[in-house]
């Protein structure tokens, strides 16, 4: 599919809003689902694999795996497609950041962060071994912090899918650091395979590096087949004996020598704990993460429908953002009915023709009758009594002027 622009829409629903990351992949953005009323995070395939009938079919499947696991330490899939040109997955958003963040922010961990970070990726990783699935894919990049300092396993069957697909070897060979021997020489792959990846996280937690360098991505990749995993205390000081042990049975080059599964490698992490009495740690969240960044810009689309005089109108999907080229797909995005409400008679058709300007205080023409208040019997004994008085002095005037002052004529002489 072509490059998205904040304001296409996927499927009519989903409005993008801005890209989080970027990866060799997929584009990761943040949407607005119109329907729900919700921010959520879409991944949307890279353009090179949507032709890919293969890679279309098993993405498939394995997002509907997806979707059905359900675990506090996994990253919730909403929703996917995988036709026509829009290969994505609708997936909960994330405003932390990755580990891969948080390690450039604060480097190696001591045994009781590592140990913080490490517990609920494994809880979530043995939920989907419990469903017999493998990642394939355990790296700090699929690690995620949320910002109520949650830490969440996310992407299975995506690279499982692209492990299958005969376009997509040099991408597995980007992430080439974390890859089990099995994944390097093509031995069948078990749970044991995931388990080596996280013992590499481990190692990376603790002292801050990769266990395996090359000159070449390749020469990278076969180093783990030739060596061990070097302790972890022979690159940092502190690092106590028993995490070295933890390392090397997690990443052992024989997967019969490993722990079996997710399950097995975190009740081993949980007796190194409680026998270092290693303290409680809140794993922090990223600062200056590419979601951090995004959560802290308020989304560009306005989640309230159009007004509905405005439904019928051509221009009225290119003023929700969405390009003419989409706009045939978008569908309307259907919203409850709001319960009526009766306007008082002040409210009726004066409300709506006042100026914000003008205060609606301001009374309208023609002026309604004024209504009487508590005051009314004062100002009307007041104004009889002027009343009275002033009739008085009328008449006293008339008096005065009219006989009071000059008295009776005497008659004329003639």
């Amino acid at each position: 599919m072509s490059q998205l622009a904040v304001g296409d829409y996927l499927e009519g629903r989903y409005a993008i809003d801005r890209p989080i990351a970027r990866g060799g992949m997929s584009t990761v953005y943040r949407c607005i689902d119109t329907r729900l009323d919700r921010e959520v995070a879409a991944k949307v395939m890279d353009a090179r694999y949507v032709h890919d009938a293969v890679f279309r079919d098993r993405f498939r499947r394995e997002a509907l795996a997806m979707a059905k696991l359900s675990h506090p330490n996994l990253v919730n899939v909403y929703d996917f497609s995988a036709r026509d040109e829009d290969v994505f997955l609708i997936m909960e958003l994330i405003t932390g950041g990755t580990l891969r963040e948080l390690l450039a922010e604060r480097g190696p961990m001591p045994p009781h962060a590592a140990t913080a970070v490490m517990r609920p990726v494994l809880t979530g990783l043995s939920s989907a071994h419990d469903r017999g699935m493998v990642h394939r894919d355990i790296k700090p990049d699929n690690i995620l912090i949320n910002g109520d300092h949650t830490v969440k396993l996310a992407d299975f069957g995506l690279v499982r899918a692209a492990a299958d697909s005969t376009q997509s070897t040099d991408q597995i060979v980007g992430t080439v650091s974390y890859l089990s021997p099995e994944q390097v020489d093509g031995s069948p792959m078990t749970q044991a395979a995931d388990v080596y990846s996280a013992g590499i996280v481990l190692f990376e937690l603790l002292t801050g590096t990769t266990p395996f360098s090359g000159e070449t991505p390749l020469a990278h990749a076969y180093a783990r087949l030739r060596s061990d995993v070097p302790p972890p205390s022979s690159r940092i000081a502190g690092v106590p004996k028993l995490f070295d042990e933890l390392v090397a049975t997690a990443t052992a080059r024989v997967p019969g020598s490993r722990f079996l599964n997710a399950g097995e490698f975190l009740s081993a992490l949980d007796d190194v704990a409680a026998e270092l009495t290693l303290p409680d740690y809140v794993v922090p969240v990223p600062t200056n993460s590419a979601a951090h960044r995004a959560a802290a810009h308020p989304t560009s689309h306005t989640l309230a429908p159009l007004p509905e005089h405005h439904a019928a109108e051509p221009e009225a999907r290119e003023t929700r953002g969405v390009p003419p080229s989409r706009a045939a797909s978008a569908a309307p995005v259907p919203v409850p009915a709001a319960a009526p409400r009766t306007p008082s008679p002040a409210q009726q058709p004066v409300r709506a023709a006042v100026p914000a300007h003008v205060s609606e205080a301001q009374p309208p023409a023609p002026p309604a009758p004024r209504p009487i208040s508590n005051r009314s019997g004062v100002v009307l004994a007041v104004f009889l009594v002027i009343a009275f008085l002033s009739t008085l002095a009328v008449l006293l005037g008339a008096w005065w002027f009219g006989s009071g002052e000059y008295g009776s004529v005497p008659a004329l002489l003639r």
